[in-house]
């Protein structure tokens, strides 16, 4: 494909997933929480405590970051582990931080 015609091709909905991820990836919350789950799940209260975050600011990021599907969870009795839940969106956040780490 050629790259002048890429924006032109690319249909609605990609345009609007596209634009929701970086959203994401925009806020410095979100960003936190998303580098802590690239290696290992977590707990809602172990997320708020190791963040020095509200549950109750966790719980909002992570819906809006399981709608994107970026985590995904799974319960164990009434606890909620996070996880990430898409490698591609991870890495390119590594690349972000790595990035920032050498200016």
């Amino acid at each position: 494909m050629d790259e002048k015609n890429r924006y032109e091709d690319l249909d609605e909905e990609t345009l609007f997933l596209v634009s929701q991820t970086f959203k994401a990836l925009s806020d410095p919350t979100r960003i936190r929480i998303l580098n802590l789950l690239c290696t290992e799940e977590h707990s809602v209260t172990e997320i708020a405590e190791k963040l020095n975050l509200s549950q109750s600011t966790v719980s909002h990021q992570l819906r809006f970051l399981k709608q994107l599907r970026l985590v995904k969870f799974r319960r164990e009795g009434t606890t909620l582990y996070y996880s990430k839940d898409d490698d591609h969106i991870m890495h390119l956040l590594m690349q972000a931080i790595e990035h920032a780490a050498h200016h």
